[in-house]
């Protein structure tokens, strides 16, 4: 596994990148022309996270020119969603697929996406503040946009955190893992996050053979009384899956890029228990550009949307 200080040697050309409007050069000028634009949209967060980002979109091969955006953080404003689509229509694409690099499809900055792409999803306040804070709005481009879905139950996702655990814990067959993700408000979105996960964590047992593999959200954004009962189920994991072994637990986020979250709240959060972390999220590794590759290859078979036929708005989702 490629540790984080050389990441971050690797890495540090890509920072100014993520803080302004990135655009990627799969292809240029009129190479690009009836092809395929992609649109990499992420949460964002600070220049190194982003800078991850950049850099899985960057080694990604498809067939036309990438563009990276970010829905918050200082990278937001630069990168302007609507920005990003009127740069690769002025290159000739025929179309544009848009890759949330987000863990699950069941979460506000989903709908947000979906919303900026035209579909017709009325968001929350909350959600469209986020966008109105950052100058983000929907684009003024004709061309058919196709929004993928986000990670969800991809396999790359469980060669990641198989390759993350395996760095942790070499001889895994006596040991447990525990997969810790951020997680949804609701409880329905929790149920489809699980649903999804919970295959990512069989996969991810298949291949390293550790003892038993479990996975459990913290709900960060969540109220108080909900984000403090998802932490004690996640202690109480770690303590039940350390009776049945008698090793610490290896503990792995679930998580895009190295922020917050990874590095301050979950080992927080599971501070005393008897377990290892060490917080390296999904990114960087190769298999996310793979990922991305997957869903615009999946996305060649999907029935594209024009930003402007969708007038009619849905009912607005829960914030998540």
């Amino acid at each position: 596994m490629t540790s984080f200080s050389s990441t971050l040697r690797r890495t540090s050309a890509t920072v100014a990148l993520a803080c302004a409007a990135v655009a990627l050069p799969a292809a240029l000028g009129a190479q690009a022309a009836g092809k395929t634009g992609v649109v990499v949209l992420a949460h964002g967060g600070d220049s190194l996270w982003n800078a991850l980002v950049v850099d899985a979109a960057q080694k990604a091969r498809t067939d036309g020119p990438i563009e990276v955006s970010f829905l918050m953080g200082a990278g937001a404003a630069k990168a302007r969603f609507q920005d990003a689509v009127a740069r690769l229509e002025s290159r000739g694409v025929s179309k544009i697929v848009v890759v949330p690099m987000l863990v699950s499809s069941h979460s506000g900055h989903y709908d947000q996406i979906r919303y900026l792409a035209g579909e017709p999803v009325k968001l929350d306040e909350d959600m469209a503040h986020h966008l109105h804070m950052s100058g983000i709005e929907k684009p003024k481009s004709k061309l058919p946009i196709i929004v993928t879905p986000a990670m969800d139950n991809a396999p790359q996702i469980a060669q990641v955190l198989a390759d993350r655990a395996r760095a942790l814990a070499p001889n895994p067959k006596e040991r447990a893992l525990l997969i810790v993700g951020h997680g949804p408000n609701s409880a329905e979105d929790y149920a489809a996050w699980m649903e999804n996960l919970r295959p990512v964590a069989d996969s991810v047992k298949a291949m390293t053979g550790f003892r038993d593999v479990r996975v459990e959200l913290v709900r960060d954004d969540a109220p108080a009384p909900v984000r403090a009962e998802a932490v004690t189920r996640v202690r109480e994991l770690i303590e039940l899956q350390h009776m049945a072994t008698g090793k610490d637990v290896i503990v792995v986020p679930v998580l895009v890029s190295k922020g917050a979250v990874s590095r301050d709240k979950v080992p927080a959060d599971i501070k005393g228990t008897p377990s290892i972390y060490s917080g390296e999220p999904l990114l960087p590794h190769d298999a996310m550009s793979r990922w991305l590759e997957m869903r615009v290859r999946e996305a060649g078979n999907a029935a594209p949307k024009r930003a402007a036929d969708t007038q009619q708005q849905a009912p607005a989702h829960q914030h998540r």
